[in-house]
């Protein structure tokens, strides 16, 4: 069986930088009023003309130019979105054509905020079956396409961005045990609306929006989040002391500093992008990992723990040494 190793990491960010006196000037809200209950300060939005698989490229060159390395041996793509271009052809057919990678296979993933980890399980099992050798894993969205600016309490959370990474076959191989899981009866609390009429006798919105219930999906996320924690430290025979990062989804900062809570892991070991980026779904963990590998915070050896968690409602965790 092959061992999978995690090699390399690019991430994207349209130009636009949205800080939070924008919203102070569309709705009633103020920079103090999201600050204290999300932590966000700023976020990045597409302008016209601007797609998920712009995003996906420019994430794929930024991990080429930091770490050199070929990609015509490549041979799948998987990228996980809520917000493709368009429903068919994929984001991973759309980004094997820009980028001329011939040999590869595509597949999008579509697990919302856990669908990079859920990326990095399929590529490891891909690579453990001898299927596949070098995979492209990317998380890209563009939520700003599917934001209800007229809801205030949602629509100062999400941004755009994309994270990608390199999973190659190797001898030793770096990425540990994974879990994967869902709470699919929580599907009305989390959702893209326009697709259906009901979710379990739920009158869903039409209008292609996001829609949230955030208390519920707040309780499900810190009670599943802590519970699932145990379980993948369990896998990895690894304790709690023995990670050096966390690097959740970073939905909301309240909604980490609670998992932190519940699971006694400092905050001060926590990877996060929502300060800066806001909740950019799919990804959110590869740009909150990106930033602490180039910030220097990363060192060579440390053992990380990427935790996946949202809609659907999904979660999938996995333990990387960098």
């Amino acid at each position: 069986m092959a061992n999978a190793r995690l090699t390399a990491i690019g991430m994207a960010v349209p130009r636009k930088k949205v800080p939070n006196a924008y919203f102070e000037s569309i709705i009633d809200t103020t920079d103090e009023w999201i600050v204290s209950r999300t932590g966000i300060k700023t976020r990045y939005h597409v302008e016209e003309g601007e797609f998920t698989s712009d995003l996906c490229v420019r994430a794929v060159e930024d991990l080429v130019e930091k770490y050199p390395t070929s990609l015509e041996d490549v041979d799948m793509i998987l990228v996980s979105t809520v917000t493709p271009d368009q429903p068919m052809p994929s984001m991973a057919c759309r980004v094997q054509h820009r980028l001329h990678m011939s040999r590869a296979g595509a597949l999008d993933i579509y697990a919302a905020c856990a669908g990079f980890s859920y990326g990095i399980v399929v590529a490891k099992g891909l690579i453990a079956g001898g299927l596949h050798k070098k995979i492209l894993v990317i998380g890209a969205e563009t939520l700003s396409k599917v934001t209800d600016f007229s809801d205030r309490t949602s629509c100062v959370l999400f941004g755009d961005g994309a994270g990608a990474v390199l999973i190659e076959a190797d001898p030793t191989g770096n990425i540990g045990a994974c879990i994967t899981g869902a709470s699919g009866e929580g599907g009305s609390d989390l959702y893209i609306s326009g697709y259906a009429s009901t979710i379990d006798g739920h009158e869903l919105k039409m209008n292609r929006c996001i829609v949230q219930n955030g208390r519920r999906v707040f309780k499900w996320a810190v009670t599943t989040v802590a519970a699932e924690i145990k379980n993948l430290l369990a896998k990895n025979n690894l304790t709690l002391g023995e990670i050096d990062w966390f690097v959740p989804h970073s939905a909301n900062l309240r909604i980490i500093e609670a998992i932190c809570n519940e699971t006694g892991f400092s905050m001060d070991k926590v990877l996060e992008s929502v300060v800066d980026f806001g909740n950019t779904s799919s990804a959110s963990i590869p740009i909150a990992l990106y930033n602490g590998i180039q910030s220097g915070k990363v060192k060579h050896g440390d053992r990380i723990m990427l935790f996946g968690f949202g809609g659907g409602l999904a979660y999938a965790g996995t333990i990387i040494t960098w």
